[in-house]
């Protein structure tokens, strides 16, 4: 849980990404898209405890990562996402989502509590669901059922121990 002047964010990335970020000792840069507990976060999910409130912030952090495996077709299919604590001058309103965040400087890994990384069973949905994020985004209902479906898929939880671990 961060403490006071601290924010918790969610970094979506892929794990090659986190691979590289792993090895070099720090995330992103600046104005890389990640996602906290935001005010509009408040306001949407007003009777939510803040425990609630960040699972929201991870899920469109998850989807947000659907993205980029989308833009890295070499990718495996598997969302990733990194929780941190960042000092809250690190971060600034801004994207699409109501949890989007931008991240003023790049994460170091040392912030990093834990990542989030899809099952191996879960790719084959995963996939269907990057395959058709673009029709979702359009409205196509049945596109959006593929990335409900891929939402039904729980994340598992990695000490940041594990890391190095992943891929």
């Amino acid at each position: 849980m961060p403490t006071s002047g601290r924010t918790r964010v969610y970094v979506p990335t892929t794990l090659p990404d986190l691979a590289v970020a792993h090895a070099a000792g720090e995330l992103g840069s600046p104005g890389t898209a990640a996602h906290a507990v935001t005010a509009t976060v408040r306001e949407w999910y007003v009777t939510g405890d803040l425990e609630e409130l960040e699972y929201s912030a991870l899920l469109e952090a998850a989807e947000a990562s659907l993205r980029l495996l989308a833009a890295s077709p070499d990718a495996p299919r598997r969302r990733v996402v990194v929780a941190a604590d960042v000092p809250d001058d690190v971060i600034t309103p801004g994207g699409t989502f109501r949890s989007s965040v931008r991240l003023s400087r790049p994460l170091p890994m040392a912030a990093v509590v834990s990542a989030h990384v899809d099952e191996p069973d879960a790719v084959p949905v995963v996939m269907a669901a990057v395959e058709v994020i673009d029709a979702a985004d359009a409205g196509d209902e049945d596109a959006r059922f593929a990335l409900d479906e891929v939402e039904a898929c729980d994340l598992l939880w990695y000490d940041v121990t594990e890391i190095g671990h992943l891929g």
